[in-house]
């Protein structure tokens, strides 16, 4: 009887441990699973445009505690929060926490641009003999894509997310002799985030007729945190032997320029404002930094072409490009009159841009690299922007 017992005994202590280790198995999986699936996409409405159309908002988190906030309308970067060297997080893009003040006027914050990002003469110009007339919204030229670019439409979004990096994928079709230019253009850009604090803008387009793109992203940077302070003291650096001089419509004139011994000099890292009030006819013309640079590297290829770093908060930004050049421009004219989400108002030189692309003008420019998109070919590009401290 006692050996009877103790066999039912035993045999209870077995099964009792097999579902205890089983529960723990389970558990330990479930717990795997979690820890693996760490970056996270949450969606949400932001507001309505004037026709009733919803413009969603989507934050993508890696596990570091990065954050990108991205909504539809324009594809707008509206805030972008990274540690600084304490780990502390805080927004270092500027822009507006409703839609209201992105439908009102304002200077592209965070967003996409096309058609043609920068400046085409007299918005005009001819693909195989044949004139295309754009929009002359910048002066007598054209600028960012037109009256309504690319910044000012509502792209489909899908949100893809995976165990190490965040996706969203969006989508827009631009119809034939939208503001002016030829073919249908059928657009998607990826924005990733990863681990890596790497945040990755790629850029994908195929057309139905001949037509000419050039498409960026225009994000405005203060990596101080803090958008009442200016950008002077940031240290960049950018990997371009030459610029390129611009006329009083900041067009360029066609020249190359070798920056050695000019204030456009930033092969070695250098304060924006040591020689931002040099006396410099360039400088003058676009009240400060608002030129394309030439980009050191093989077009094509991915390369770091660019950083940045705020001594105050030891933030810095690497930029890496497959471009062949690079716009910097300082919020030159930036005045104050928008009000930013913290309180106060985004005042002069209060944030910069890094935008990577082809030259301006290159379609009137022959010897400038080619902007043109043929039936059959597709367009892609990709930059990336790293966060890290020191």
């Amino acid at each position: 009887m006692i050996l009877k017992i103790n066999r039912f005994a035993l045999l209870f202590v077995i099964s009792v441990s097999f579902f205890s280790c089983k529960q723990k198995a389970e558990k330990n999986g479930r717990e795997k699973i979690q820890e693996e699936k760490n970056m996270v996409i949450e969606k949400s409405v932001f507001g309505k445009l004037n026709d009733n159309t919803v413009v969603y908002r989507y934050v993508m988190t890696n596990k570091n505690g990065m954050q990108v906030d991205v909504i539809s309308y324009g594809g707008r970067i509206i805030s972008l929060k990274v540690p600084d060297k304490s780990n502390n997080l805080e927004n270092v893009t500027l822009g507006f926490d409703n839609i209201e003040d992105y439908l009102n006027e304002n200077p592209f914050f965070g967003a996409l641009i096309g058609r043609y990002g920068n400046r085409i003469a007299k918005g005009q110009f001819s693909i195989d003999n044949t004139k295309h007339t754009l929009a002359a919204n910048d002066g007598e030229n054209h600028l960012h894509g037109g009256n309504v670019g690319f910044d000012k439409v509502n792209w489909s979004v899908r949100a893809i997310e995976s165990s190490n990096e965040s996706k969203l994928e969006l989508h827009y079709l631009s119809k034939d002799d939208e503001e002016g230019y030829p073919g249908s253009l059928d657009v998607t850009v990826v924005y990733t985030l990863n681990n890596d604090n790497e945040l990755e803008v790629e850029y994908k387009a195929k057309t139905d007729k001949p037509t000419v793109v050039n498409l960026t992203q225009h994000a405005y940077f203060n990596l101080t945190g803090n958008f009442s302070n200016t950008i002077l003291n940031h240290e960049v650096t950018l990997h371009a032997d030459a610029f390129l001089p611009v006329d009083s419509g900041l067009i360029p004139t066609g020249e190359i320029k070798g920056v050695a011994g000019t204030p456009f000099d930033f092969t070695r890292p250098k304060p924006i404002g040591k020689d931002i009030q040099a006396d410099n006819q360039q400088l003058k013309l676009g009240g400060g930094y608002d030129h394309c640079w030439v980009l050191n590297g093989k077009k094509g290829h991915l390369r770091k072409v660019a950083s940045a770093y705020d001594p105050s908060s030891g933030r810095v930004m690497e930029v890496s490009t497959t471009e062949p050049a690079i716009q910097f421009y300082t919020g030159n004219f930036l005045d104050g009159s928008l009000q930013n989400p913290k309180g106060g108002a985004y005042g002069h030189r209060s944030g910069f841009c890094l935008e990577t692309q082809h030259y301006p003008n290159s379609p009137n420019q022959p010897e400038f690299p080619s902007t043109r998109l043929n039936p059959g070919e597709i367009y892609n590009t990709k930059t990336v922007f790293k966060f890290s401290t020191k």
